[in-house]
């Protein structure tokens, strides 16, 4: 699997797109918008500047990486050619349904067809395709530079085969692949998002403020990032998204989204991406300023 095409270029898909380029693959990176492209090229330059001050990689091995990254808007071109796709599209069901049905008709017929999906189920995804055997649940954690894991979701006829090969690739990565079978949420999101929801609902009943939850957590859990810091980090429409997933698919109510998520998400305050969650995140600094709406 030496031709890597990686579809949706935000925050995970050019994270992607660079650990694979930076692990020796040639990357073609595909997104409907040009705009979208370029800041996802100039975000993997970002990183890679880091990389290069933290001393993880040379000035010269940064130009080699940029180099082996092609980006495009044309779906059919970007991954004609490829051997594994990576989906890392927005979290919508009926996108990417749309997606691996186009993928099956156009890619050829031995290519891997992965999914980012946080919480999507693999056998749905599977479903519309022709090869389900070669669909299979890649879920990397974002930064996806930084984390280590990859969440490997087979689904229900996932092949052992394909399950290897995605094992075996993530670890070429540098990463650290754990399997798991595709039920509602996987593992990592079944677990953490009841907790952010809580942590929510916390907050929601007036137990105690942003900071103070966080600090808690943080400090008494050696949580390295608190519930609600990490809700605005993932995107506060995402993790509404996933609690919804678990809650329809598992039929429990325990995992109903706390009524101030559901406002929140409602009002346009998504977290980092909108400037504005439980943080302020307009400031443009590493410093965590608690929004003005939950200030005591």
């Amino acid at each position: 699997m030496d031709k890597i095409s990686v579809i949706g270029s935000g925050t995970m898909g050019n994270g992607i797109a660079h650990v694979f380029a930076q692990s020796g693959f040639d990357v073609t990176l595909i997104d409907i918008s040009k705009d979208a492209l370029e800041r996802a090229l100039s975000t993997i330059e970002k990183n890679l500047n880091r990389q290069i001050k933290k001393e993880v990689i040379t000035e010269e091995e940064k130009g080699e990486i940029v180099k082996r990254i092609k980006t495009t808007d044309n779906l059919e071109t970007g991954v004609k050619e490829a051997t594994l796709v990576v989906e890392a599209a927005t979290e919508n069901e009926k996108i990417k349904l749309k997606i691996f049905e186009d993928l099956d008709r156009i890619c050829k017929p031995d290519a891997i067809l992965a999914s980012n999906t946080s919480s999507i189920s693999i056998t749905k995804i599977a479903s519309v395709t022709k090869r389900p055997e070669k669909v299979i649940g890649m879920h990397f954690m974002n930064p996806v530079p930084v984390m280590k894991l990859v969440e490997v979701i087979k689904g229900y006829l996932t092949s052992v085969e394909t399950t290897e090969k995605v094992i075996e690739l993530s670890k070429k990565l540098n990463k650290t692949p754990v399997a798991a079978n595709d039920y509602p949420g996987f593992v990592a999101n079944r677990i953490l998002l009841p907790m952010i929801n809580e942590a929510i609902d916390t907050l929601y009943k007036g137990v105690a403020g942003v900071k103070e939850i966080d600090t808690i957590m943080k400090l008494g859990m050696a949580h390295p990032m608190g519930p609600l810091q990490l809700a605005d980090f993932i995107g506060l429409d995402v993790c509404l998204s996933i609690l919804n997933v678990l809650k329809e698919g598992l039929g429990d109510q325990k995992y109903s989204p706390c009524p101030l998520l559901i406002n929140m998400v409602t009002a346009g305050k998504k977290g980092i991406k909108t400037g504005e969650g439980f943080y302020d995140w307009s400031h443009g600094t590493k410093d965590l300023i608690v929004s003005k709406q939950f200030e005591v």
